[in-house]
């Protein structure tokens, strides 16, 4: 029976196109066969009655452009050629939306399925492998490179052996000479630069890496091609691709003469010059190797006897001479050994990858196993909840982990059968193999943990308090550093253990951005040691390297692990990666963009920080316009004739976040605040005629005033250095402003504006509240806590605490009032609840919470995901912007290779 083999080994298939149909003179009598770029058919020429092959693209294809460009590339690079070891094609066309080639049917069986008996002899092996050379050479004259060169691709018929299947072909340069391809430029490839094209036991070391392959990347094939043909083994092989990878970057196949015994010497210095790592260490052209494997074949029996065996066969009188040069012989070995292993050793090479998130899902953050196998990750479903996957990184498919809705910032045990993470208030852990995920202890927000061979896990709470340790058995957690208020610190984040597992890395992040810190803590002692200012995320790397972002681009800096301080300079080693930040906790944004096991293998997202919009919503959820354009915004605030919005906006460039003011009306958009602090929280006077908000202009967040029309300078209305604060809201008479604070003492303060000025604590306890805001008559405070466990909304009377209701049934935070005072309105997961509510009688009362709409509100720590016209019935919310495109995550193996100190 004829076949043509596409990709690999022939699979029978029950095609689309059956015995009788015809493409154009072409009758389909068949089908042969069927590959990742076609299907095969064997049918008749009624003109020149004669069998041929037909491949045709499927019609699930022709509208895929990279398939068809593939496909009609492979009809323009084989009609080029006209080789007598290269398929010939006789003809193409398209009829009813059918795109095919009409080539030539062959006789025969695939060299894969011949290696399925075993290795070939010497002689079959030199003659299927200079035609092959052949075949090769005719196509690297004309420009074209095979880049798939496989036994699969090699058609072993009557008339000698054919070379087939040119789908992943591209065009280089035509030949300037006969032994190099890379005298002239090529252009360039059709496939994204950087992506992996070709079969992995049978690809070059630059095409790992996702380099521009030439004429010499088809020798390496070639080479593995002919170690398989010698000893029916893979030259490269391994249990996982990872492995194989790993294999072709990094270790020598066995010798041929090792395996097969009878192989000439001669062979298998050709095959090792083939499989060098270093391109300018291979035979630079296919010609040269048609040469070298002619001699080889012209050696005869001479050739084809071990070294063993033929000095046996020598004359006694130069076994004399043979003896008398050993000593000079084996110091020549050492020597050459020598300089091979220590002077010459080839540099080790980098692999890259990309990773796709699931079908309607996007990354969020990520965690390389310690062993470097598997990536977990955040995936952010189209209704902004995230989940933890799982994926090997030797196969393309990912699994979610059932157990582990609305995770954060996964983190791996060290033996990587466990994951760390944190979901609804509190750190949990999971066992990869199965199980249900098991709650550990309290951790409202979460930002980063870290875990030891003892079984300890330091991890940070929240932004705003220090690390706490746990044990992996989930015993009482207990408090670990201290922050240091003199130098501005409010929170400790993103733990790391170092190598001896008892000190570990963090970072001491501060008001002001620029002065965060990295620091080195232990648990045996609470003296810390800070060594440099950072970006949020840091990660240690062994031999010896701190990771970390900034502005975009991840850096590398040599590190004592031992005596715990820097050793040298920071290089880049990723570019466009996206900025790891506190800033926006967009539900899609990466808050963990890199990862490094500790093997070599590293993983970064790659990408812009995504923007949000400010969005109208009626009481039903419909859509009802925009404000402004998408930018990085938090913290809407409507003046009180609901002309004018104020919302903080970050600017990359500054690195700041500042105010602006949006005129409804009139559709313009004019700067409140500007310089190098961050501006938060804005709040208008009831009068409209005033600003309040948070700046860090003094290095902790302090509170101030501008009138709102923007002139004049800000006005410091109180300071205090133990602590920052976020403002939340102005009482009625404008007497009071109420704040809550990031760090001890925590809780919600009321700060009066006459008298002393002196805060006095208005919600106070070993849990958070945040977000307070007055009624409209001023009687009471709504606010929200996770005193219960789960964040949930409460009503206060003011200014005393003669009354305390919860209003929340299932979870709530962001509580605003109508104007009016009859409903209060809350976020609970995605949805905005509404509450009817009285306060103007002799005591609150609140009835039962009912969903209004749904929408994808900004997560985390912000006041004013939303704010509410004066009648109830609209509502400005602060939503991320739809995707145009996933994220994708770029995995680098043996990275620290393209380190350049």
């Amino acid at each position: 029976m004829g076949y043509i083999p596409i990709s690999g080994r022939i699979i029978l298939l029950q095609m689309a196109l059956i015995s009788g149909n015809r493409l154009g003179p072409y009758e389909i009598l068949s089908a042969a066969g069927a590959g990742g770029m076609g299907e095969v058919y064997r049918a008749r020429d009624t003109r020149l009655e004669r069998t041929v092959a037909i491949k045709i693209l499927p019609e699930q294809f022709s509208y895929d452009p990279v398939r068809k460009q593939r496909f009609e590339r492979e009809a323009k690079t084989i009609s080029s050629l006209n080789h007598p070891h290269i398929c010939t094609l006789y003809d193409i066309g398209h009829q009813d939306g059918t795109d095919f080639l009409v080539m030539e049917h062959l006789e025969g069986e695939t060299l894969a399925k011949r290696l399925e008996k075993g290795p070939l002899s010497t002689a079959e092996l030199s003659r299927i492998a200079i035609e092959i050379a052949s075949a090769l050479e005719k196509a690297h004259r004309q420009g074209i490179l095979h880049r798939d060169l496989k036994p699969g691709n090699i058609m072993l018929t009557p008339s000698g052996a054919k070379l087939l299947d040119f789908g992943l072909a591209k065009l280089a340069a035509p030949l300037a000479s006969l032994t190099t391809l890379t005298a002239s430029k090529p252009e360039l490839p059709v496939t994204e630069q950087g992506t992996i094209v070709g079969t992995f036991q049978y690809m070059s070391p630059e095409q790992m890496e996702g380099k521009d392959a030439d004429a010499r990347s088809d020798i390496f094939s070639i080479g593995a091609v002919l170690f398989e043909m010698a000893t029916g083994r893979h030259a490269f092989d391994g249990k996982t691709k990872a492995s194989v990878i790993a294999a072709i970057l990094e270790r020598e196949p066995p010798s041929i003469s090792q395996l097969q015994p009878t192989s000439p010497p001669a062979l298998d210095r050709t095959v090792r010059s083939c499989l060098a790592k270093d391109p300018d260490e291979r035979f630079q052209s296919a010609h040269d190797l048609k040469l070298q494997l002619e001699w080889i074949r012209d050696a005869g029996s001479q050739a084809s006897v071990p070294a063993p065996v033929v000095a046996r066969r020598r004359s006694r009188e130069r076994i004399a001479w043979a003896l008398a040069g050993t000593g000079l012989l084996v110091a020549v070995a050492l020597a050459f050994l020598f300089a091979r292993l220590y002077l010459h050793q080839p540099k080790p090479s980098v692999a890259r990858f990309l990773i796709s998130p699931p079908e309607n899902a996007n990354f969020g953050s990520i965690s390389l196993s310690p062993d470097g196998r598997r990536l977990a990750f955040v995936g952010i479903s189209e209704d902004g909840r995230g989940q933890l996957w799982l994926r090997p990184l030797d196969n393309p498919s990912a699994q979610p982990l059932p157990g582990t809705d609305g995770a954060r910032l996964p983190f791996w045990s060290p033996d990587s059968r466990n994951l760390g993470f944190f979901a609804d208030g509190s750190l949990k852990k999971i066992d990869v193999t199965g199980g249900p995920a098991q709650a550990l202890c309290a951790a409202p927000v979460g930002l980063g943990g870290s875990w030891n061979t003892d079984g300890e896990i330091v991890f940070a709470p929240s932004n705003a308090a220090p690390l706490w340790r746990v044990s992996q058995s989930g015993a009482a957690s207990t408090p670990l550093t201290t922050l240091d208020r003199s130098r501005g610190e409010s929170g400790h984040v993103f733990p790391w253990f170092l190598p001896d597992g008892r000190h570990f890395l963090y970072v001491a992040s501060a008001d002001s951005t620029s002065d965060r810190r990295l620091c080195v803590g232990s648990l045996d002692s609470k003296e810390t040691k800070c060594l440099l200012k950072v970006g949020p995320l840091v990660m240690y790397a062994k031999p010896g390297d701190l990771l970390y972002e900034r502005a975009g681009t991840l850096m590398a800096q040599p590190f004592d692990a031992e005596r715990l301080r820097v050793t040298g300079d920071a290089v880049p080693i990723a570019e466009h990666v996206v900025p790891s930040t506190f800033r926006t906790f967009l539900p899609s944004q990466l808050t963990q963009v890199a990862s490094v096991s500790q093997n070599g293998v590293l993983a970064y997202a790659s990408g812009s920080p995504e923007q949000a919009r400010l969005q109208w919503y009626d009481r039903g959820g419909k859509k009802q316009g925009t404000v402004g354009q998408p930018a990085e915004y938090t913290n809407p605030a409507l003046s009180p004739d609901g002309t004018r919005v104020t919302v903080g906006i970050y600017d990359a460039q500054a690195d700041s976040r500042d105010l602006w003011v949006f005129d409804l009306k009139r559709g313009t958009a004019s700067r409140f605040t500007s310089g190098p602090a961050d501006e938060l929280n804005p709040l208008w006077s009831r009068d409209g005629s005033r600003i309040l908000f948070t700046s860090n202009q003094k290095g902790v967040r302090d509170i101030y005033q501008k009138p709102a029309n923007g002139l004049g300078d800000s006005e410091l209305v109180f300071e205090s250095k133990d602590h920052g604060k976020s403002v939340n809201d102005w009482s009625p008479d404008g007497r009071y402003v109420l704040y809550d604070t990031a760090g001890a003492p925590s809780g919600i303060w009321v700060l009066p504006l006459f008298g002393d000025h002196k805060p006095f604590p208005l919600v106070q306890g070993a849990y958070v509240a945040r977000s307070a805001q007055f009624s409209p008559n001023g009687r009471y405070v709504a606010y929200a806590s996770n005193e219960s466990g789960d964040f949930e909304i409460y009503v206060q009377t003011f200014p005393d605490h003669s009354g305390k209701w919860q209003v929340s049934t299932a979870g709530g935070i962001d509580p605003e009032w109508r104007r009016d005072g009859k409903e209060l309105f809350f976020i609970a997961g995605e949805k905005l609840m509404a509450v009817d509510v009285k306060t103007d009688g002799p005591q609150f009362e609140a009835s039962i919470p009912k969903p209004l709409f749904q929408a994808h509100f900004l997560t985390g720590n912000w006041r004013n995901r939303y704010v509410v016209a004066a009648d109830g019935q609209r509502f400005l919310a602060v939503v991320p912007v739809e995707q145009q495109a996933s994220s994708r995550i770029t995995a680098v193996m043996n990275w620290t290779a393209d380190l350049k100190r």
